[in-house]
Formats: C-alpha cells, sequence, structure tokens
C-alpha cells in the first residue's frame, strides 16, 4: 500500500510538472506571437523628398491621394484609398467618383476640412499642391511623390519602389516595373530608328503651347526615342506659347497634340483649333499622323503603374 501511495504522490507530481511546462509554453508562444503583432504594427519608415520628411506606419489603412499616377498605381496593386479629387478625375479611374470615397476637393484646390476629417495615416501629393505641402503636414504625415521630368524613368521608378515598400508590395511593384521597362526599351529602339521628327502640343480653349526634350510630356523625346522638331523649345510647366505659324515651319513629321479641353471640361476642343489651314500644310496632316494623346494619362495623370504603360502604348501605336 505504501509502495502504491508514493507511486501515485510521483506520478501526481510529474502530471502538475508537464502541466506547467505546457502552460509556460503556450503563454511564451502567445506572448511571441502577440510582441511580433505589436512590432509590425508600430513599423514605421521614415521618407526624405523635397519638402520634408514624412514617418509613416507601413500598411497604412486611411489612404488620401491628391496625385492620379499614384492613384492608378494604388489600384493596380489593390489597395484601397479613403479620399481623391473627385472634381476632374480621370475616365479611366472613375470608379473613385463613388460616394463610398471621400471627395477631398480639386486637385488645385483641396478641400482640408474634409482631409481633416478622415484623420488619414498618410496622405500623398504631387507638383499642383506642392505649394501646400505645410497645410496638409499638418494634418497627417504627407508624402511628396512629384516627377523629375529630365530623368522621367528614374524619378517614376523611384516613386513606385516607395510604394512598393510602404505598403509591403515590393515584388509586384518589381515584376510590373520590369514589364514596363522592356516595353519602353523596344519602342525606344523603334522610335529612334526612324528619320521621323515629332511635336508635342498643348491645346487649350484656342490656344497653344510646345513642349520638348526634358519637359513635363517630353518622355516622348527622352524616353520613348522620337526625334524633336525642334531642340531649344523653353522648359516650363505651362509650355512655350506658339503660333500655328510655328507649327508650319518647324513642318513635324508626327504632331502630338494633348487637348486639355477634354481633361477639364473645356467647352473649345483640340481638332476644332489645331488643324487649319496653316496646319493643314505640315508633313503631319499630309501623312495622317496628327496624334491625339489620352488627356487623363498626359494631362491629368501620368507617372503611374498604369498610366505610363497606357502613354507607351499610345506612342508606339503612332509609329
Amino acid at each position: 500500500m505504501k509502495k502504491w501511495s508514493l507511486l501515485g504522490l510521483v506520478f501526481t507530481i510529474i502530471f502538475v510538472l508537464a502541466a506547467c511546462g505546457g502552460t509556460s509554453k503556450e503563454e511564451g508562444s502567445a506572448k511571441t506571437a502577440s510582441s511580433n503583432k505589436t512590432e509590425k504594427a508600430a513599423e514605421k519608415m521614415t521618407i526624405k523628398h523635397q519638402y520634408g520628411e514624412a514617418v509613416v506606419a507601413k500598411n497604412p489603412k486611411k489612404v488620401v491621394v491628391f496625385d492620379f499616377g499614384v492613384l492608378d498605381t494604388l489600384d493596380e496593386l489593390g489597395i484601397e484609398v479613403s479620399g481623391v479629387p473627385q472634381t476632374t478625375i480621370p475616365s479611366y479611374l472613375k470608379k473613385y467618383a463613388d460616394k463610398k470615397y471621400t471627395n477631398v476637393g480639386s486637385l488645385k484646390e483641396p478641400d482640408f476640412e474634409a482631409v481633416h476629417a478622415l484623420k488619414p495615416d498618410v496622405i500623398f501629393i504631387s507638383a499642383r499642391q506642392a505649394e501646400l505641402y505645410d497645410q496638409f503636414a499638418e494634418i497627417a504625415p504627407t508624402v511628396f511623390v512629384g516627377l523629375d521630368y529630365a530623368n522621367y524613368m528614374d524619378s517614376f521608378e523611384k516613386n513606385m519602389k516607395l510604394i512598393g515598400e510602404i505598403f509591403g508590395k515590393e515584388d509586384k511593384v518589381a515584376s510590373e516595373l520590369k514589364d514596363i521597362e522592356t516595353s519602353v526599351e523596344k519602342l525606344h529602339k523603334k522610335a529612334s530608328t526612324l528619320d521621323q521628327k515629332g511635336l508635342i502640343v498643348l491645346a487649350n480653349e484656342g490656344k497653344v503651347s510646345a513642349y520638348g526634350p526634358s519637359s513635363r510630356f517630353g518622355l516622348i523625346h527622352d524616353v520613348f526615342g522620337f526625334g524633336a522638331a525642334d531642340k531649344n523649345i523653353e522648359v516650363s510647366s505651362h509650355g512655350q506659347s506658339i503660333t500655328f505659324e510655328y507649327i508650319k515651319e518647324k513642318n513635324p513629321d508626327v504632331l502630338f497634340v494633348i487637348d486639355r479641353a477634354t481633361a477639364v471640361g473645356g467647352e473649345v476642343g483640340a481638332k476644332e483649333i489645331v488643324e487649319n489651314e496653316l496646319v493643314k500644310k505640315t508633313e503631319a496632316y499630309k501623312n495622317d499622323k496628327i496624334v491625339y494623346l489620352d488627356a487623363d494619362s498626359w494631362y491629368l495623370s501620368g507617372g503611374g503603374l498604369k498610366s505610363v504603360k497606357a502613354m507607351a502604348k499610345e506612342v508606339e501605336e503612332a509609329l
């Protein structure tokens, strides 16, 4: 009996110790998982840009976007946003005109009250909002994602990789950039071997301005490889003001036209003013090479995964 009692006592002690050990192990695992989760949630990155720096939590939930290139990139990556300027939204991003997204004003006139009410985790802005950076930064971490037109692809890729890092989509972004790089290389090879000179103009309610290399739309020359009918066009965000006599004089083989009116709801369309008696004397008109580029991608947007692909495709079709 004493032996059985002793054995019972031993087994009881072993069972208790085993149970305590198991509980301790489970608690330890739970604490480790909780700690990892907390660390992941608290992970932040410091982003330095042209107007300062922003400390942004990785995988932000409430995102406000004032750059349509970034918006089309987030759309391509399957990342939801909370607020967008809905006043002049590109047609290829028309789903963001829905009431499920907060309207935060227009590209040039943000609704700061609406932005503040959202309590965003991050705000993305570009050149159109640059002078308002301080006001945005008072509300939430603000990241400037403008493009350097003289180094278009470098700044574009830098912005895309930054978006990928913020939202944990590095691999997807790398894959998309590789596809874009391949298509652009093929386009450049085609365009640069042609003996054709292009001229890029922006039509705006009866007026026209020209853009050359290193300008806002200069990637047609600098990146896509199209020759320039005039290499000395003044580099300006609004382009160089020109006359139709100038277009006749430069006599481009291909005339690329961006119609601002179609993008912002103007009344006078580009074709109505561009295809006049002077322009009809150019090689571009004679050979049916006046190319009306999609204003949504070229004027309102650009610099995004979707828009850059679309822009390259349009120019390739012009060949």
